[in-house]
């Protein structure tokens, strides 16, 4: 199984002016608006209905979309010539997201990415505030060492209320530290900015994608949303393998 190295540059892209942080939660995701308020600025809807996780899949799961997202140069896991391309658009203080994370992706990966039939890429929507584009800064610091997987378990097995302090600069470095990574580098990284663009353009290429929430998966450019029960992701996967 292979893991892909650092990326390059990143484009200069203004981090959102306003964030409002949603309220939807249905089939397990945390739903935003994908309409642009000015250029450069993002805002979520909340509307207050919830369903519980495993509920029936909502109108459209596994449908093709119509502008499905490339791999960029984001972090993955598996070959990159894998016969199946799965990108999940991720918010590291979405619940479901983390929900995700402990329950279908471990299966995902033992299943079908560390037996090649896969290929798995982590894409950032950092949508719920200022600690998410943080948090997806730090794991790109990460990823300049080799560590992102590392960082990225780390973060989700941090989660907490969200903007309330979890994911701090203090405990960002509290984390790279326990990770072992080069304190110096990972703080002068952090401190730097230097992926603040390169979160935007993921969020953005999520928006034109169509995502309406987190977790977001795309298989081979067909869309899931929200926390599914492990099956629904086989069943699609499974249906590009027999192509």
């Amino acid at each position: 199984m292979e893991e892909s190295s650092a990326g390059g540059e990143s484009r200069s892209l203004g981090i959102p002016a306003a964030i409002i942080v949603a309220g939807l939660i249905i089939a397990g995701a945390v739903i935003w608006s994908n309409q642009r308020s000015s250029p450069g600025q993002l805002t979520a809807s909340p509307t207050g209905q919830t369903q519980p996780s495993g509920s029936a899949p909502t109108a459209g799961q596994g449908s093709q979309s119509a502008a499905a997202p490339s791999a960029d140069d984001d972090p993955f896991l598996g070959p990159a010539e894998a016969k199946v391309t799965i990108i999940e658009f991720a918010d590291f203080q979405c619940p479901f997201c983390g929900r995700f994370f402990r329950d279908a992706e471990p299966r995902i990966i033992e299943n079908y990415v560390k037996t090649d039939k896969a290929r798995f890429v982590y894409r950032d929507l950092a949508f719920l505030g200022e600690e998410s584009v943080r948090a997806a800064e730090a794991a790109n610091c990460a990823r300049e060492q080799n560590k992102f997987w590392e960082y990225h378990d780390k973060l989700f097995a941090s989660q907490a209320d969200e903007n309330n302090g979890a994911f701090s600069d203090d405990n960002l470095k509290k984390f790279a530290r326990d990770l072992q990574l080069g304190d110096q580098a990972f703080d002068a990284c952090l401190d730097s900015g230097k992926y603040k663009s390169e979160v935007q353009k993921d969020t953005d290429d999520a928006r034109l994608a169509g995502a309406t929430g987190t977790p977001t998966v795309f298989i081979n450019g067909r869309v899931l949303v929200g926390a599914l029960p492990y099956d629904n992701f086989a069943k699609v996967i499974e249906e590009e393998l027999g192509k």
